[in-house]
Order: C-alpha cells, then sequence, then structure tokens
C-alpha cells in the first residue's frame, strides 16, 4: 500500500510543537486591522490548540 500524503493545505494551516500538540491561527487578523484595539490584535496573535473535536480529522490530513 502506498504512503499517505500530507495535505498540502493542512500543512500550511496548523503546527506541530515538539510535545505533539497542534495549534492553529486565529481568525480575524488579515483585514480592517486599524479599528481593531492593540489588546484584541494581540490576543488575536496567540496560537490555541487545535480543539479535541478537530483533533482527529487534522491528524489525519497532517499523515500522523
Amino acid at each position: 500500500m502506498p504512503k499517505m500524503k500530507t495535505d498540502s493545505g493542512a500543512k500550511k494551516r496548523f503546527k506541530i510543537t515538539g510535545s505533539g500538540k497542534i495549534l492553529r491561527r486565529k481568525a480575524f487578523k488579515n483585514h480592517l486591522l486599524e479599528k481593531k484595539s492593540p489588546t484584541r490584535k494581540n490576543r488575536l496573535s496567540q496560537e490555541p490548540q487545535v480543539s479535541p473535536a478537530d483533533l482527529k480529522q487534522v491528524k489525519r490530513l497532517l499523515g500522523r
């Protein structure tokens, strides 16, 4: 059976830490940033973990 290929879109969107956690970007930090407060933009910069509900699918897309 051939190897499973990593989904190219997923590998650009998710990051795997050394301990195996999968991080994602938050939405709303692309444009219209003038009206958003610096505090809000700073909070949006933090990368949260992928939720447990989506973890199985994201791991499959990343070939894990």
